[in-house]
């Protein structure tokens, strides 16, 4: 079976929910995050390993997913589920909270 034939519809759609940044946003805010007084990261290399996973899923069609993508889909929308309200409302929070929400593609004051 093909994994694209192993992604659900319900999980294709969730992911597309919960990471409610566009592919620009997330990339931004990645470059900004990881930019350090003394350092800065290569454009393609910069913020955590699980946001570059989704900028790189968010460039991807559905049948060019691989396991290992699924496994991120997942993963990001059970981080999302278990940090936020279900409706997805706009939600102020922490600037922690928020900021690693964002590291993630998911910006909480954002409407869904």
């Amino acid at each position: 079976m093909a994994v694209s034939e192993q992604i659900s519809d319900a999980l294709w759609d969730e992911f597309h929910t919960v990471v409610n940044m566009t592919s620009r946003e997330l990339q931004e805010w990645l470059n900004v995050e990881s930019a350090g007084e003394e350092t800065e990261e290569v454009p393609d290399r910069s913020g955590k390993p699980l946001g570059r996973r989704v900028l790189g899923i968010l460039g991807k069609r559905r049948t060019d997913l691989t396991e290992d993508d699924v496994g991120v889909m997942q993963r990001v929308c059970e981080i999302v589920r278990s940090q936020r309200d279900p409706s997805l409302d706009p939600t102020a929070g922490g600037t922690d909270w928020r900021h690693g929400l964002m590291d993630i593609g998911h910006d909480p004051l954002k409407p869904a």
